[in-house]
């Protein structure tokens, strides 16, 4: 299988005060295509961190990442942008729905933004697969926290994107709303055949992914296979 992400000797740092934090040491692993792997640790671990320069949203202070055969590190920041829209699917743990827009709105306007002539269509037909065909109309305000996490995953899958990075996708839901957005999630992927990348504090939805990358002060303690 060809590697869809390839991270090598990453190293991440913050100036806080007048004091250097670093929070990524010599980070290195590669992820296949369709694989799905998860990233785990407790907070303050560098999770989050790792997820973003992965995704091109931040840059590394050392360190390649190649993601989808281009490496990252050659591109500027516009140039990471389309590769981002071409290719990336975000899941995040505050949904990031536009309020203002009804749900079937927050799937299809980033598909209209590209100019696709369907998104509507294909809006709608993403929401009903995620159990919403009877919310197109409805406002992130007048829906549950499950049912807006749902909007953001048919959001995330509407660009069928090659490699989706969900941060904590549960991390604002209860237990069992959680278990059912995961299911969802986990569903869709092997539907469609994205690589996913899920950064997780959450066991049990690690164990749900064939590979687990352990994460502790910044460093990898281990690789696991499930």
């Amino acid at each position: 299988m060809a590697k869809i992400l390839n991270v090598q000797n990453l190293k991440k740092s913050y100036s806080s005060g007048s004091k250097k934090l670093t929070v990524l040491h010599d980070i290195s692993f590669d992820i296949e295509e369709k694989e799905t792997f998860a990233i785990v640790g407790p907070s303050g671990s560098g999770k989050t961190t790792l997820l973003g320069l992965c995704a091109g949203l931040d840059e590394a202070d050392s360190g390649t990442i190649e993601l989808c055969g281009t490496r990252l590190n050659d591109l500027n920041e516009d140039q990471r942008a389309l590769l981002r829209n071409r290719n990336v699917g975000f899941v995040f743990q505050d949904f990031q729905l536009i309020p203002t827009l009804t749900a079937l709105e927050n799937v299809a306007v980033p598909l209209e933004l590209r100019g696709d002539k369907e998104a509507v269509k294909i809006g709608k037909e993403l929401l009903v697969k995620v159990g919403l065909g009877d919310r197109f109309d409805h406002y992130p305000s007048q829906l549950s926290g499950g049912e807006q996490q749902r909007v953001a995953l048919a959001r995330a899958f509407s660009n069928k994107p090659s490699i989706l990075f969900a941060d904590e996708p549960t991390g604002n839901l209860d237990e069992e709303t959680g278990k059912k957005v995961v299911d969802l999630l986990i569903e869709l992927n092997k539907e469609s055949g994205t690589t996913l990348v899920i950064v997780t504090h959450d066991l049990e939805l690690a164990q749900k992914t064939q590979r687990i990358l352990k994460l502790k002060g910044g460093k990898i303690l281990e690789t696991q296979i499930v």
